[in-house]
């Protein structure tokens, strides 16, 4: 394989496909085939929602409300870690906490909410409207945080045994590894290189009290965008990226802005979180880390779908000089995070 250089797009990395990219094949008329398996009448009425990984729609129904048809990526998840993504949702239904969960399908495949249909898995979703939460408003990070710790009580209970954990090695050193060996430019290669040992190395250093029985089920992409804000209360969506990860993945992704703000924000949600769930200080010392893996997983995940038309549309500056250029000053300024001392829980 050829490491790109100045070429914009990687063509010969591995994943591509001369015939097309198995996405493609998903056409209305396979979309509304698949869920009319699942024992329902749609209309006609079709919309794609914004969604990278997956393929997600809103289909029309008839004579009732339209549903979230969600298409897996082939070859992603195997059955038995998308069951555990459903089983870990009606856990959290069952304690009446507000996520969207699957539904049960009808039909054909009545009982499952994983359906199959023409080389493809789907769910089928409730629509739900909302809004994302306001991050400036302390009483909503106190409701956020209240929320988040019943969550994590339920995925404390036991774990994942098909989905894999956020760690060091697949985080960092496998995205590294990918990103070097096929789309950083030769002329940005030694630095790459230099900065990516340094930062690992800070991570390892700084998750190096982490233990096993620090690792539970965790949302896992827990962000503003997969959080819908309604009825004062936060609705969570797309567990598709649920993991085994210490409580504060879920828990820094929610903070943003300069530091001071961030210790504020910080302080009110674990307080509303310690209200459901035990949290350990000495968790706040993994946040650069975990910050850090995210940084170097994004990179490498745009990177491992890049032969998927759908990538390009939508990320036209990832893969040329500036944005590796770009790339390593961020992880060096990420490297220089960890001098910092810890945020606070006072």
């Amino acid at each position: 394989m050829n490491r790109l250089e100045e070429t914009p797009h990687a063509v010969d990395s591995p994943g591509s496909d001369a015939e097309g990219h198995p996405f493609e094949r998903l056409t209305p008329e396979l979309i509304m085939a698949a869920v009319e398996s699942a024992g329902l009448l749609c209309d006609g009425r079709l919309f794609a929602l914004n969604s990278y990984e997956n393929r997600v729609y809103q289909v029309g129904i008839d004579d009732a409300q339209p549903l979230i048809a969600k298409f897996y990526r082939p070859e992603r998840w195997s059955d038995a870690q998308i069951a555990e993504e459903h089983d870990f949702c009606f856990a959290l239904l069952e304690q009446e906490l507000p996520v969207v969960a699957p539904l049960l399908l009808e039909g054909d495949q009545a009982g499952a909410s994983l359906g199959h249909y023409d080389g493809f898995r789907f769910a089928l979703y409730p629509r739900r409207g909302g809004h994302a939460p306001e991050l400036d408003n302390l009483d909503n990070l106190h409701t956020l945080g209240k929320f988040v710790g019943r969550i994590h009580a339920v995925g404390a209970v036991k774990p994942f045994v098909h989905r894999p954990a956020i760690d060091a090695m697949s985080f960092g050193d496998d995205s590294a590894a990918y990103v070097r060996e096929y789309f950083v430019p030769r002329d940005l290669a030694a630095v790459y290189d230099s900065v990516v040992a340094d930062l690992l190395a800070a991570v390892r250093e700084s998750m190096s009290t982490l233990e096993e029985a620090d690792y539970i089920r965790v949302h896992g992409d827990c962000h503003p965008g997969n959080i819908l804000w309604r009825d004062e209360l936060p609705h969570f969506v797309d567990f598709d990226d649920a993991r085994m990860a210490p409580a504060i993945q879920d828990v820094w992704m929610l903070l943003c802005g300069e530091r001071h703000r961030q210790q504020v924000q910080l302080g009110e949600i674990l307080d509303g979180y310690s209200q459901f769930h035990n949290f350990e200080h000495r968790q706040l010392r993994w946040i650069e880390a975990f910050r850090a893996l995210r940084l170097m997983y994004f990179s490498a995940w745009l990177a491992r779908r890049w032969h998927d038309p759908a990538f390009p549309r939508a990320f036209p500056w990832f893969n040329t000089p500036r944005y590796w250029g770009d790339h390593i000053l961020e992880l060096r300024e990420q490297l220089a995070a960890f001098n910092e001392a810890p945020l606070q829980w006072l």
